[in-house]
């Protein structure tokens, strides 16, 4: 019998869509479109030892609940730079476990960093929540060295996802959330503008503030509709379907370029 076509994986498929959908999973708990792992990985890719990290919006770490080893394990940048900080306007982000050095960011300032002394900005999940983003543009290209790197992932206004999380009200999504992401922290829900959340609009912020760039679409496996088995059958025909103007999520890559 071929392993894992038995009873009992054809039962565990009938319960689990994503075993189905994405067998693969049962190998190590994620999958090959996972946009995490496809994220990180390329963070790590850039990282080197000698280099000084931003972590713009950095959280207080909320990830260490993260089932997956290997998922985690890409997601912690502290040890493999020489340095990272953590920059957040919340207060509960200073107990961030994955950050050298934590500064308190005041909504609307300047960052309160020196001018061309780090070397890479992750900025994951977070450009969405800026009123005025064109201040973080700028604002990076301050404190990058030359032929520093800005790493961005944040959803698109133009799918599904950005276009019914944009229109909702906040209490609504508040509480869908809880359905889609149970383990979420409630603190860790934010007002959403959805002000540079296109690759043309990342594309003109890039390039206007001097960075060389890659900027598209990229679709993980539908996680956040694993409430409803139907709703997570239609996600993953979007996931390989969609064309990439129209994928849930955007990664842009920026090398500045003074």
């Amino acid at each position: 019998m071929t392993a894992g076509r038995g009873p009992t994986a054809r039962r565990r498929c009938e319960v689990d869509p994503a075993l189905w959908l994405y067998p693969e999973t049962r190998f190590g708990g994620f999958t090959d479109v996972d946009g995490t792992v496809a994220f990180y990985t390329r963070v790590n890719a850039l990282l080197e030892p000698r280099m000084t990290v931003l972590d713009f919006g950095c959280g207080p770490g909320s990830f260490d609940k993260d089932p997956v080893p290997w998922r985690r394990s890409l997601r912690v940048l502290r040890g493999k730079a020489a340095h990272v900080v953590g920059l957040d306007v919340d207060e509960a982000a200073r107990n961030n476990p994955f950050v050298d050095e934590f500064r308190r960011l005041n909504d609307g300032e300047r960052w309160p960093v020196e001018s061309g002394t780090v070397d890479l900005v992750v900025c994951d999940f977070v450009l969405e929540h800026l009123n005025a983003p064109e201040a973080f543009f700028e604002e990076a290209a301050r404190v990058l060295r030359q032929e520093g790197i800005v790493a961005i992932r944040t959803p698109n206004m133009l799918s599904y996802f950005g276009l019914v999380a944009r229109w909702t009200p906040a209490a609504f999504k508040t509480h869908c959330l809880k359905i889609a992401q149970p383990t979420r922290d409630e603190g860790d829900v934010y007002h959403s503008y959805y002000r540079c959340n296109t690759v043309a609009g990342l594309r003109r912020a890039l390039k206007r503030n001097g960075f060389e760039h890659s900027v598209y679409g990229y679709e993980a496996e539908p996680s956040y509709l694993s409430f409803s088995k139907v709703a997570y059958v239609l996600g993953a025909l979007h996931q390989r379907f969609a064309p990439r103007p129209c994928k849930v999520a955007l990664f842009a890559f920026g090398r500045l370029k003074r």
